[in-house]
């Protein structure tokens, strides 16, 4: 009988080592509020204003390329006649991003974003699939809008 207590406390610690733990970059890439997703990339996010600057909180996936780096993501806030009233950019860290990773990124725009603006998001990127693949420059382009509250 003791060695069958052994047996199953040794298997509990054993079994209790291999314990995962959630993806919390994946799990907020499911749960904002806004997403966009292409070929090579998916992105969500979430805009918060506080009156005087609009902050972007969101996430990227890497769907495409085997290795991502120099990841940017721009957001352009416009008027009602298409023109950039204000612009930033947030640059991904880790530099090198692995197929079916995600990392956040961060931007803060210095002036407000009311429900309806149109935001024009930008990311670029270098993506390779590695061996002799020299790579390849990408440059994506879409408009969204900020969300009623």
């Amino acid at each position: 009988m003791n060695r069958c207590r052994y047996f199953l406390f040794s298997l509990l610690i054993l079994l209790g080592g291999c314990a995962t733990y959630p993806d919390v970059n994946q799990e907020r890439l499911a749960s904002l509020p806004q997403h966009y997703s292409q070929f090579d990339v998916d992105l969500s996010w979430q805009v918060k204003t506080d009156g005087t600057q609009t902050s972007i909180d969101g996430e990227l996936k890497n769907l495409r390329f085997e290795y991502m780096d120099d990841i940017e993501v721009w957001v352009a806030v416009l008027d009602a006649a298409g023109k950039t009233k204000a612009k930033s950019v947030s640059y991904i860290n880790p530099h090198e991003l692995k197929r079916g990773e995600i990392a956040p990124f961060s931007l803060r725009l210095p002036v407000p974003a009311p429900p309806g603006t149109k935001l024009r998001f930008t990311y670029k990127y270098s993506g390779t699939d590695g061996g002799e693949d020299k790579g390849q420059f990408g440059v994506q382009s879409f408009d969204s809008k900020v969300p009623g509250r």
